[in-house]
């Protein structure tokens, strides 16, 4: 049985760590209303915002040489830097980190879901058919995640 005295204690600790919401970026349309909803919903909560994007070696070149000057880690940072700043600008208030990890997405934000309030991802929608109306990734998300999922969809 557990004392109340106990009870406090873990609810007071509880509340001292602070809420955090995670949310996947590829620069896509959904996923840049992705950002938005979660900043949204980050200010709403006070939760801080952790911005993920991920990125893979191309599996389709083989062994084959890539283009001079590819670098896919570099491009996601050049392309996450003004949307960060951005987002910070319209929303001064909440706490916000961004990363880049090499990986494939929908991996990348399962391991990143764990500990979170939240996960929030964008859907591409390619397709009217029922079982695709979400892409893989956020499908992925949403079976997998350590914490409920929010999947934002384009309005296009």
């Amino acid at each position: 049985m557990t004392s109340p005295d106990s009870t406090s204690n873990a609810a007071n600790t509880r509340a001292s760590i602070p809420l955090r919401i995670v949310v996947g970026t590829d620069g896509s349309t959904s996923s840049i209303l992705a950002l938005e909803w979660a900043a949204r919903q980050a200010e709403h909560i006070h939760a801080t915002l952790e911005i993920v994007a991920a990125w893979e070696w191309p599996t389709n070149f083989g062994w084959s040489f890539f283009p001079e000057g590819y670098d896919p880690a570099g491009d996601l940072h050049k392309m996450l830097g003004p949307i960060v700043a951005s987002l910070q600008s319209a929303h001064p208030d909440v706490a916000m980190s961004s990363k880049i990890v090499e990986g494939h997405p929908a991996p990348v934000l399962i391991e990143e879901s764990k500990g979170a309030e939240l996960l929030v991802v964008g859907s591409r929608g390619h397709g009217e058919f029922v079982g695709m109306l979400i892409g893989s990734t956020s499908e992925h998300c949403v079976a997998h995640a350590a914490c409920p999922v929010v999947v934002i969809r384009s309005h296009a």
